[in-house]
């Protein structure tokens, strides 16, 4: 766990530096938890560990939220059974929103813990990105900005299933 109130950045040169920082995020979340993306696909949100973490996150607190915010909430919903499982069971305390098409320009992803951890990438596109820990300035920006972006979005999945 991030006990230690340090300041750290620390660089991220690749895919799996990525998964395992966004791993590193969401363990540390304590009250809120709030991550964009472009669609989610091969970040590992179908893992059991991700699974289990955000599981565990969830059923710490009633009063904790997750929310996820994608340009494209298809892959959320057709290829992450275990993240449609969680919203199913927390409805209550996560949401799914997609972005309008206007923000479709916004290619930086990010998560955010509370208010002092962050991982981010500088592009979809690009491997390379930073893990902070216990960096209240950069994690309020970040959270700002997700905050701005969730209100101007829509619900993108739902907690029940529809079909026949």
């Amino acid at each position: 766990m991030m006990d230690d109130k340090t300041l750290q950045h620390t660089p991220l040169n690749s895919v799996a530096d990525y998964i395992a920082a966004l791993d590193t995020v969401c363990a540390a979340a304590q009250h809120t938890l709030s991550i964009f993306e472009n669609n989610y696909e091969d970040i590992g949100f179908n893992s059991e560990a991700r699974f289990d973490s955000l599981r565990h996150f969830l059923l710490a607190s009633s009063n904790n939220r997750l929310y996820l915010l994608a340009h494209d909430t298809q892959h959320l919903i057709r290829y992450c059974p275990r993240m449609m499982m969680l919203m199913r069971e927390f409805s209550h305390s996560m949401s799914i929103y997609q972005t309008p098409q206007h923000m479709l320009n916004v290619t930086e992803p990010f998560a955010v813990a509370d208010n002092a951890h962050y991982v981010r990438r500088y592009h979809f596109d690009d491997t390379r990105g930073l893990l902070a820990k216990n960096d209240p300035e950069g994690a309020r920006l970040l959270n700002s900005r997700f905050h701005e972006m969730w209100a101007a979005s829509h619900s993108g999945a739902s907690a029940t299933q529809l079909g026949l």
